[in-house]
């Protein structure tokens, strides 16, 4: 029942591996491998590693590094995920949703940063609903390979077909909703957004080929009234874009609701190349402003792919703690800076990195350039000697 529907795709009489002898042959040689001692599996010989789960976690993580944009369909960035479960303090007893969770990667991390914290406990339940029929088997698949028995993965379309549903048919709450949405989605539903029946759009009906904030009211309709925390990761668009997404990003900021921006470095995520942001959003804010990060300049560069190194990591999340400004990295903004940029948050707005570049001493450059001017007069004088010597004379 666990993995009821995960499997619906997979043809065992398929030809792909060839004739029946060949898929028998195919299939010992396979058995005959998991039944060598190097995979003996068993807890008195590895512990409590959780060595399936985790070479599971692996495959699709070099699947998505090799399967360009596709990817992102399905994984986010282990680092990523890290951060932003961190951001969102998962606690014992807190229910988490993610509303396009691809493989469940995201969901999974804040679970074991609640078991971290609080010596293996797994008083949590994990949410999440997404509409790629395969994908959602991966999710189904690596929740049970990782031991994540309090869970419920929804196959369908979240904005057009919520599934997350109470019995009277309303929309389930929680305490941490977090995602990693598809970057302006084209076909989002906006035709049906103005009669939406849960009232998710009430705020203003987003493009019709950018979805982006579509994803962003859905999360922020099922948090919880109380300890409702909101992460979701968009393109850059969603600082500054006009028109509705600029309506949408007043009402969000008026009803003091995000609060945190951060800006990430480029080519961190699988199949795209543009630089992303994370906000942070809370139901319960300790104060009216909004915290700006720019965190873009510092990662480890990688051939085709970037990635946020611990310690760069750890810099967010304690400027985060901290919640102050930072010299060319962070800046705390009032409602009121916020108002007079008409509610643009694009990062540099707020955050200056400008490098002022070193005053250029002309009377030394000067002094430098008839030095020079000496040296090579002194050359040329030399080589005139040698060339008279070798009996080159002009």
């Amino acid at each position: 029942a666990k993995l009821r529907d995960v499997f619906q795709d997979i043809s065992f009489n398929s030809n792909k591996l060839g004739d029946d002898k060949q898929k028998n042959e195919i299939l010992r040689h396979v058995l005959e491998d998991f039944n060598k001692p190097e995979l003996n599996l068993r807890p008195s010989r590895i512990g409590t590693l959780d060595v399936i789960g985790n070479a599971y976690e692996y495959l699709i993580k070099n699947f998505a590094a090799t399967s360009g944009k596709k990817a992102g369909e399905f994984y986010t960035p282990p680092e990523v995920s890290d951060l932003i479960a961190e951001l969102l303090e998962p606690q014992e007893g807190d229910e988490i949703c993610d509303p396009a969770c691809g493989s469940g990667s995201l969901l999974m991390k804040c679970g074991r940063k609640i078991r971290e914290k609080y010596n293996g406990s797994k008083k949590y339940a994990l949410f999440g609903q997404e509409a790629i029929g395969s994908t959602w088997a991966l999710a189904k698949m690596n929740m049970f390979l990782h031991g994540e028995d309090n869970h419920r993965i929804e196959w369908g379309d979240t904005l057009r077909n919520p599934r997350l549903l109470n019995k009277d048919e309303s929309l389930m709450h929680f305490d941490i909703v977090t995602a990693n949405p598809p970057f302006s989605l084209e076909k989002w539903g906006h035709d049906e957004a103005e009669h939406d029946r849960w009232g998710r759009f009430r705020r203003g009906i987003p493009p019709k080929t950018k979805g982006d904030y579509a994803f962003i009211l859905h999360m922020i309709e099922t948090l919880k009234p109380g300890s409702g925390r909101m992460g979701v990761v968009v393109p850059h668009g969603v600082l500054f874009r006009g028109a509705a997404e600029g309506k949408i990003r007043r009402k969000l900021i008026e009803e003091n609701l995000l609060d945190t921006v951060i800006g990430l470095p480029e080519k961190l995520f699988y199949g795209t190349g543009i630089p992303a942001a994370i906000l942070i959003f809370k139901k319960k804010k300790a104060d009216d402003k909004v915290l700006f990060i720019d965190a873009s300049r510092e990662y480890a560069d990688g051939k085709n792919q970037n990635a946020l190194r611990p310690e760069d990591i750890q810099k967010i999340i304690d400027t985060c703690h901290k919640r102050e400004s930072v010299d060319k990295y962070a800046y705390l903004a009032s409602p009121e800076e916020i108002a007079e940029n008409d509610f643009n948050l694009n990062i540099p707005r707020y955050v200056d990195t400008f490098e002022e570049e070193e005053e250029i001493d002309l009377m030394a450059v000067r002094a430098e350039r008839e030095k020079l001017k000496a040296e090579l007069a002194r050359l040329e004088e030399e080589m005139e000697g040698y060339l008279k010597e070798l009996g080159y004379e002009q």
